[in-house]
């Protein structure tokens, strides 16, 4: 099948595969790319700049055609590795870049002075027409059905907005676990799908096993949307642990939060906070565990290798 974004990114299926916290890896988008689609892993999955050096020095020597590999960066004042990261990423080079979470402009003027595309999160036509004034190569609809931070609207509302009174390609980002979910985003006019949760439960993601069997054994009814992870509503599975503790803030946090000197120190907290527990829950198995993954998970069998997760989205 090709589209916009297969030209755009030279990759043989309109897939990327999602960057996710702590669960991308390079054997992960090496598979990927192996299989004709495009892999991309956040640039905060790595501690230091080396180790982000030495994973797009991998991911180079492990490209064939057809695929293509990316990073993903964070762009608010959060990431305070961010600059270094762009500069590495720009130095070394990739294919294409996905910003999350602030404005893209230096990432868009630095990335293309190289030849870097440059992809962008939004969750509607507000910040879709601001980043493409901006010069982005392509929008990354995160939609209702998405994994982790979500958006508001419905794929189908969110991709006829986006194609409608946007000019660059539109990605749909969500809902997606088989091929007839593909050709569906397809037939409302995106050009292409990203694709997260399905791959949490392939043999080469980086998480424990039992994170991968969760994602075999609960489907679309038991993900829920939880505060207690960076603040911002964030899907999870819902395990006994998170039903014991809610999904709510804890009241304090709530009080704080009305303070407006306060509330960005909370939410810094909070965020530091879950992604403690995120990191914890994703390395090592204990009684305390949150597992982001999102509705697509339904149709997610089997354990099974990257090849065979592309070969059910394109087959």
């Amino acid at each position: 099948m090709q589209t916009k974004l297969t030209e755009l990114l030279q990759i043989t299926h309109p897939i990327i595969q999602a960057p996710m916290f702590l669960v991308s890896n390079v054997a992960m988008v090496t598979a990927g790319m192996e299989s004709g689609i495009a892999g991309c892993i956040p640039a905060l999955n790595y501690r230091t700049l080396t180790e982000l050096k030495s994973a797009i020095h991998e991911l180079k020597a492990a490209k064939v055609k057809g695929g293509a590999f990316g990073f993903n960066l964070i762009v608010n004042k959060s990431n305070i590795k961010f600059k270094d990261q762009l500069r590495v990423l720009c130095e070394e080079g990739c294919d294409f870049i996905i910003t999350s979470l602030g404005s893209p402009e230096e990432t868009i003027k630095q990335a293309h002075e190289v030849g870097i595309k440059v992809f962008c999160d939004v969750t509607d036509l507000k910040f879709a027409k601001k980043v493409e004034g901006l010069g982005a190569d392509a929008i990354i609809a995160v939609n209702n059905q998405a994994g982790g931070h979500r958006g508001e609207l419905s794929p189908r509302a969110l991709i006829q907005e986006l194609t409608l009174n946007c000019n660059i390609p539109v990605i749909s980002a969500g809902g997606v676990g088989r091929k007839e979910d593909v050709d569906a985003m397809i037939q409302l006019g995106a050009e292409g799908v990203s694709v997260g949760s399905p791959f949490i439960a392939s043999v080469e993601a980086g998480v424990t096993n039992e994170y991968k069997q969760a994602c075999v054994d609960y489907g679309a009814k038991d993900i829920v949307m939880t505060e207690r992870i960076s603040g911002t509503p964030c899907t999870v599975i819902n395990t006994p642990y998170v039903q014991k503790t809610g999904t709510e803030q804890p009241w304090y946090e709530k009080l704080l939060n009305k303070n407006k000197s306060l509330k960005k120190w909370v939410k810094m907290m909070r965020f530091a906070i879950g992604m403690k527990a995120t990191e914890k829950a994703a390395k090592e198995v204990t009684y305390k565990t949150v597992w982001v993954a999102g509705p697509s998970i339904e149709y997610t069998t089997a354990i099974l290798p990257v090849k065979d997760i592309v070969s059910k989205l394109v087959n």
